[in-house]
């Protein structure tokens, strides 16, 4: 008897940490999602922009860290500049053509772990048509239960730079900064 109850344990103690190691796919909250972007206006100034309405899933192995994924799409037309003009102007061929492109999308393609809370996660980025390569410094704000929501939840702060002529965006450069600053900030939840 005291074998089976041993064995029984044994089984249930396997199959709890089985099911903790399962990957587990977030969906990304859009009301809790923005990317902020900044550049440099003649010298003068440092306007920041944001994009909102931000869909996708981040899947987390937290057994293989370096398994995990983000896949984002943000569509051109949330843009937010405070300018009403320039938000119009953006959506213009000479910037992000959002009638022949309306999204914008990041892929990941490798994660690599630094520590428990920072990561460095490589992906595809798509703005305007054009691919390019870069890469997010990410930290882990907090995983756990949602004390609204109820279920498994997860947060992320992220940053990043590049040049924007890289994707057929270089009006204005050098006058306008051609580096554009990113900070990323998501929640994301299991879907109930």
């Amino acid at each position: 008897m005291l074998n089976k109850k041993i064995a029984l344990g044994l089984s249930l103690a396997i199959a709890s940490v089985t099911t903790f190691a399962l990957p587990t796919t977030y969906k990304i909250d859009p009301a809790h999602t923005a990317t902020l972007f900044s550049w440099n206006h003649f010298g003068f100034s440092t306007p920041t922009a944001n994009f909102s309405d931000i869909q996708g899933a981040i899947n987390v192995d937290d057994a293989q860290p370096e398994k995990s994924s983000v896949n984002v799409t943000i569509p051109v037309s949330s843009v937010n500049t405070n300018v009403p003009a320039l938000d119009k102007e953006f959506q213009e061929a000479a910037w992000f053509n959002a009638v022949q492109y309306p999204n914008i999308t990041f892929k990941s393609t490798r994660v690599e772990t630094k520590d428990k809370k920072h990561f460095k996660i490589f992906g595809d980025l798509t703005v305007k048509g054009t691919t390019k390569p870069v890469v997010l410094d990410a930290v882990l704000n907090k995983e756990g239960i949602h004390p609204m929501k109820k279920v498994a939840s997860i947060g992320f702060n992220a940053t990043t730079s590049f040049d924007r002529s890289a994707f057929g965006i270089g009006n204005y450069v050098p006058n306008v900064s051609d580096k554009i600053t990113v900070n990323i900030t998501t929640e994301a939840s299991v879907d109930k």
